[in-house]
């Protein structure tokens, strides 16, 4: 039967980035509901509740331990509380969620939903409220309230006008829409429906409440066949009845321990621990069946008739086959990425397992929420809390299944001002058809106005250049000139044009059509999308990726190096997005590039890149391309560090980096010219040049790249060639070298070449020594560093010594190929 107020929930999920506060009396579908969102594909979501147990039916996580909240209470402003470091993972989680959903919203306090808005925005930026995520609220407020304790409140008073979730500072900054389901699924005799609706909404009159106390009988004690149960307010009370029946019952007593495997805390058991049963207890199913027989569901009651180590038999009234049941599985969830399809996955963190049943003379009325029963005895007189009378008795399927210990006075049936005002306000949000279409106009053209924006990039790079600016002195004099030229590209092309763009947009946006179906849109979007995303390939991305990031000071290269991270990444997303729009735009496949690109995202220096390292260091030409380190850069690093060592300096003392890198840059051939170089001066050239310039003329680069007159590539011409041990045939180690500036690693050229891995090696030090292959494609230069700081140039007799000394740092194969262009 449709219901057509679930498929309005359903798209405005799926199809805009509204919140959503979805709610309804028992019995109406709303976590039937929360299972079908879940088996959503196009959108990124997690779901989360309150409790553990309520965490578990949802098929989620606590609210706590996905945001590392406090238990406490958090008081706004005391950014203190949530500063718990997040792992990587659960990072790019958080970033990438496009919808959160929060069951059982009716017991999530204020200052929870605050706490969720504050870890949100701190991970992904900006200063919309929840990060941007979108929120689906689901829960009845005429239900149970939050627990809030009188000193907790105490602190928090100041902050809310109410505990309820909707007093949270977030949401009353965001619009929200109230979708209130009406269709009750759980009870048909509309005389009880209209008792329970008078008791949700306070409305109930006197002649109502004597008819429902008309289900008053005194002294009721039901056969032990008939399967009532007694809900109470108090678990104190629920227990002592159990307890009591139990020992009243003559059969043997046999006990049932759960099996409880990694993470499942205690607070989240479902069941005992240990079940402690006999026949002719009357106990309740806690799990539905989830076989094709579907024998029992969550709540229905029973009497057991027999057992067994591994089984136990239960015979439910009205029905002539019993249900034999064994152990079952409740599982403790961690929602993590996966590393092959980038979605978001519930990994199993721990187990527990136990025969689904828990003694069910008597339960309290808190954890009834969201069960269903034939007959109840309803203990409510005692009621404590808002909502508990109207859960108790909406438990119920009929009136006549339902009898009432006490006599439910007026007084029980508790009225709160504010919640009679938000009920009044859910009204007045509940939404049109008129302002679906409005909704989903204004989350297509939102997302057009981010596909035409290149502001993170240029936030980024502004951080970059600021770090440069600051400490230019350790930095490549290059650097901040080619930062500039990017910075104004940047700007001029892709920003700025970006930005004429996004000023043609409302013009499109007045026209009728949805911009999804808006043809002349489509084709604009189409044709800039091709124009931006040549743009990125041809001139921002690799511009920005050939900077050079040597540095003397490992914290500014640090910085350096993640600023730039972050403006890459934030240029690969805008990418992928235009990529997809090329073919026309989509909201929802715009949304999947848009987080595919952040989770597959890996700078390009931490990637197999060594053939385009190679080709750049070269050119077209042959020469070399100034803005990568060359070979040069890194012998004069080796000096520059062997200096620090005998002079037991710094290395920064004996030439800073800016220096070293003007000398690679220019590559003097006289004193004179070098004495001209900043840093060093006509003293310092005088007593060092030589030892600069004997390196310089005797570098690999120096006659291929048309510097002086040096005769053999490699070799320096006042000292004799070394000898060569055992040099294989030139095709074998240029071979090895094709696949491994293919990518390929030094097993996978083995496998493929059926030679050892230690043969490989022996082929790339060959290609380092000739000068085919840079050193620093090998092994990085904070390695290099490293090792010739430590050792020099001269190869450590024991390699298995030299790993202990660098703590493990380098490896041996690292340590070979090093030495191998010394």
């Amino acid at each position: 039967m449709p219901n057509e107020r679930l498929d309005l929930a359903h798209n405005y999920v799926l199809h805009t980035s509204q919140n959503v506060f979805l709610t309804g009396k028992a019995g109406t579908g709303k976590t039937t509901f929360l299972h079908q969102i879940k088996q959503l594909s196009a959108k990124r979501l997690v779901v989360v509740a309150p409790t553990g147990v309520a965490a578990i039916n949802a098929g989620g996580v606590t609210i706590h331990s996905l945001f590392q909240l406090p238990f406490g209470p958090i008081v706004p402003g005391d950014q203190g509380q949530l500063n718990r470091k997040f792992n990587s993972e659960k990072i790019k989680l958080l970033r990438t969620l496009d919808l959160l959903v929060i069951d059982e919203i009716s017991m999530v306090r204020a200052d929870v939903l605050d706490g969720i808005d504050a870890v949100l925005r701190r991970y992904r930026g900006g200063d919309r409220p929840f990060g941007g995520v979108q929120l689906l609220l689901i829960g009845d407020m005429q239900q149970l309230p939050p627990v809030i304790r009188d000193d907790d409140w105490a602190l928090l008073q100041p902050h809310y006008q109410t505990g309820y979730f909707f007093s949270s500072q977030a949401l009353q900054e965001t619009e929200y829409v109230s979708i209130e389901l009406t269709h009750i699924y759980r009870q048909s005799d509309q005389r009880f429906i209209d008792l329970l609706n008078g008791i949700r909404e306070k409305t109930i009159t006197a002649k109502g409440l004597a008819d429902l106390n008309q289900r008053y009988i005194p002294d009721f004690a039901p056969d032990d066949e008939a399967g009532y149960i007694t809900l109470s307010t108090h678990n104190n009370t629920a227990q002592q009845i159990n307890n009591r029946k139990l020992a009243e019952l003559s059969s043997p007593l046999r006990s049932y321990t759960a099996t409880v495997l990694d993470d499942f805390p205690e607070h989240m058991y479902p069941t005992e621990h240990k079940l402690e049963l006999k026949v002719g207890a009357q106990v309740m199913f806690i799990k539905n069946d989830v076989s094709r027989d579907k024998l029992f569901y969550n709540g229905k009651i029973g009497r057991i008739i027999a057992f067994g180590e591994d089984y136990i038999e239960v015979k439910c009234p009205g029905e002539a086959m019993s249900i034999v049941t064994g152990p079952v599985e409740w599982q403790n969830i961690r929602y993590t990425l996966d590393p092959t399809t980038k979605a978001i996955k519930s990994d199993i963190i721990g187990s527990f397992m136990q025969f689904p049943l828990r003694l069910a003379w008597a339960i309290t009325v808190h954890k009834s929420q969201g069960l269903t029963f034939e007959r109840a005895i309803i203990d409510a007189g005692k009621a404590f809390a808002h909502g508990q009378v109207y859960v108790a008795l909406s438990r119920c399927k009929t009136l006549e299944g339902l009898v009432l210990q006490t006599p439910i006075p007026a007084s029980s049936i508790k009225t709160e001002y504010n919640l009679e005002r938000f009920h009044a306000d859910v009204q007045e949000r509940t939404p049109t058809e008129q302002h679906f279409q409005s909704a989903k106009r204004v989350n297509q053209e939102q997302r057009l106005y981010d596909l035409f924006s290149f502001e993170q990039a240029a936030y980024w790079l502004g951080r970059t250049r600021k770090v440069v600016g600051d400490s230019a002195r350790s930095l490549p004099m290059n650097l901040m000139p080619e930062l500039t030229e990017l910075a104004a590209i940047l700007t001029d092309k892709a920003r700025l044009m970006a930005h004429r763009f996004q000023k043609q947009l409302p013009e499109y946006f007045a026209q009728e059509p949805l911009p999804e179906a808006n043809e002349a849109l489509q084709v604009r979007i189409r044709n800039a999308s091709v124009y931006f995303h040549n743009l990125l390939t041809d001139e921002l991305l690799p511009k920005l990726r050939a900077l050079p990031t040597e540095s003397d000071n490992k914290q500014v290269r640090t910085a350096l190096l993640e600023y730039l991270d972050d403006t890459e990444k934030a240029l690969v997303v805008n990418l992928a997005t235009f990529a997809k729009c090329r073919d026309g735009f989509d909201a929802l496949r715009y949304g999947e590039a848009r987080n595919r690109a952040e989770l597959d995202f890996v700078p390009a220096r931490k990637q197999a890149t060594a053939p385009a390292i190679g080709a750049r260091q070269r050119g077209a030409a042959g020469r070399r391309d100034e803005s990568k380190p060359s070979a040069l850069y890194f012998e004069l690093m080796k000096w520059r560090n062997n200096m620090a060592s005998e002079h037991n300096a710094m290395a920064y003392q004996i030439m800073s980096q800016q220096t070293l890198t003007e000398i690679e840059r220019v590559r003097p051939e006289t004193i004179e010219q070098l004495a001209k170089i900043k840093g060093l001066g006509k003293a310092k050239a005088k007593r060092i040049g030589d030892e600069l310039l004997h390196i310089i003329r005797n570098n690999p680069d120096y006659a291929s790249a048309g510097y002086g007159n040096a005769s053999r590539v490699g070799v320096a011409r006042d000292q004799p060639q070394r000898a060569q041990p055992n040099v294989p045939s030139a095709a074998a180690h240029e071979a090895t070298l094709t696949l491994f500036l293919s990518g390929k690693s030094i097993s996978d050229i083995a496998t493929a070449r059926g030679i050892s891995p230690q043969t490989v090696e022996n082929h790339l030090a060959i290609c380092i020594r000739e000068g085919s292959l840079p050193i620093e494609v090998v092994v990085s230069a904070d390695k290099l560093s490293l090792i010739y700081s430590t050792f020099g140039t001269e190869r450590p007799l024991s390699l298995t010594g030299a790993v202990k000394t660098l703590d493990g740092r380098v490896t041996q194969r690292e340590l070979r190929l090093a030495y191998a262009d010394c």
